[in-house]
């Protein structure tokens, strides 16, 4: 049986795939054609030349119509988790090379934990405050927060809500949430270097899902292969890992003008 975050995962990812939400439980790789959602969380304004998503069994691919010739043979007989290793990523990106794309980095992204776990405290209690909407954009531009909120606002995944830690009345970190999909709010962390390692982290981050979660929102968190401190902070914080995803972006021309 799948978790209640689980099921509005497939459905989110349902309508970015161009796949039914049952797809991502299965055996077998799915490819499809790929379209512009909407609904579905909104990186770019054009429709995905290539992405690739698992939820830890298949592979769920959709792509270019360009594309799918190669990636049809290519994930031909393959376990779709394999997909995401270094032998398979390296073939799938000389594919793109020849259309002027190139991989993304790979996302690994947390869901909710609904099991219990213990609560965990900081070694220092900093003062919290929290600001919402419009309240968050006297941050923009503060090179401090890059990865607690957007470097600007952005219409199609704004900034929601930013949970700060305070002591002796300067910010010493702060997590953020934007909107990248309706009712779906990705949370960001950002502490400064001198106040790393004391739990400041998981206490931002934690206090902010509870947050989105009583709300009604579903919270969620991604951070790289190998950033095991970012890792840290998702499972201390409640969260557990749901699915990997890797995209293309566009090769940037380099020739002058």
């Amino acid at each position: 049986m799948h978790s209640f975050y689980f099921e509005r995962l497939y459905g989110l990812l349902s309508g970015e795939y161009s796949c039914r939400p049952e797809d991502f439980c299965g055996e077998e790789n799915i490819l499809t054609e790929s379209r512009y959602c909407e609904s579905g969380r909104r990186y770019s304004d054009k429709k995905p030349f290539f992405s690739m998503v698992t939820t830890g069994k298949n592979a769920v691919i959709t792509a270019d119509p360009a594309l799918l010739p190669f990636l049809q043979e290519f994930i031909r007989s393959k376990t779709g988790h394999w997909l995401f290793e270094l032998h398979s990523l390296i073939e799938i990106e000389k594919e793109l090379s020849g259309y002027s794309y190139t991989l993304s980095q790979t996302h690994h992204m947390f869901l909710p934990d609904e099991r219990p776990r213990p609560s965990r405290s900081a070694s220092c209690q900093p003062e919290l405050r929290w600001y919402y909407g419009e309240e968050i954009h006297r941050f923009y531009g503060d090179k401090r927060f890059p990865n607690a909120i957007c470097q600007k606002y952005l219409p199609h995944r704004p900034d929601r809500i930013a949970l700060t830690a305070v002591s002796d009345g300067e910010i010493i970190g702060m997590a953020g949430c934007s909107e990248d999909a309706p009712g779906w709010l990705q949370i960001g962390i950002d502490v400064l270097p001198e106040y790393r390692s004391l739990g400041i982290g998981t206490l931002l981050v934690s206090r902010l899902k509870d947050k989105i979660l009583e709300s009604g929102g579903v919270p969620f968190y991604g951070t790289s292969l190998s950033n095991y401190h970012s890792w840290n902070i998702a499972l201390n914080s409640g969260f557990k890992p749901a699915w990997v995803e890797v995209s293309a972006k566009e090769l940037k021309s380099s020739s002058g003008g």
